[in-house]
């Protein structure tokens, strides 16, 4: 269920700098991810695992969680910025539709869950999920259209994220760590010099 953020997020290329707001985890132009809203995320996940088994999943935890989230609002708003450039939108059938369809992939209701917690994300967070799913899936198709190859599409969605952060301008606060351009990514700050792992297969 990560592998569509994980095509965006590889080698994006954005000018963070630290969030003037403190209440603000981040944000692109003047729209906001408050430090509320990552914060209700990482609680409500945290909630989910106490439900499942998570004895053989390797989980995020601690500032590692914290940052992951920041990394899917971040990321999820930027996607709906692109598609909203581009009249791109998803419609409440096509929301229902790849809802159903992933349903049936992870084995029915009582199944999902289980599947959420593994992916790291929190059941209020499930729609802006599937959206950015279906965003990057249509952006892939209009990147073909324009003339990209189904190998370089990514690189072109990449190309369409990179532009519009640049132009808009990405923060992130500090407090989440700091952004790798290389890598594109936020990284957590580590207080503990390596000391301690950020993930563990049966966090609860």
């Amino acid at each position: 269920m990560k592998r569509i953020v994980a095509v965006v997020t590889a080698g994006l290329l954005v000018l963070l700098t630290g969030c003037s707001q403190m209440n603000s985890a981040a944000s692109v132009g003047d729209s906001q991810i408050s430090v509320a809203t990552v914060e209700k995320s990482v609680t409500s996940i945290m909630a989910e695992r106490a439900k499942v088994d998570v004895s053989q999943m390797t989980l995020e935890t601690g500032a590692a969680l914290a940052t992951g989230q920041v990394r899917f609002h971040l990321i999820s708003l930027l996607l709906a910025d692109v598609a909203a450039e581009k009249k791109i939108v998803n419609s409440p059938a096509d929301v229902a539709a790849r809802k159903a369809q992933i349903l049936a992939q992870v084995g029915g209701a009582k199944a999902l869950p289980n599947a959420l917690v593994g992916a790291g994300i929190a059941p209020e967070d499930y729609t802006t999920y599937i959206n950015s799913v279906l965003y990057s899936e249509k952006l892939t198709a209009l990147a073909i259209k324009n003339g990209a190859t189904s190998a370089n599409a990514g690189n072109a969605i990449q190309a369409m994220v990179v532009d519009l952060a640049k132009r808009k301008k990405v923060t992130v606060n500090p407090r989440y760590g700091t952004w790798d351009p290389v890598a594109a990514n936020v990284v957590a700050v580590d207080t503990t010099k390596g000391a301690v792992s950020t993930a563990s297969p049966a966090a609860k």
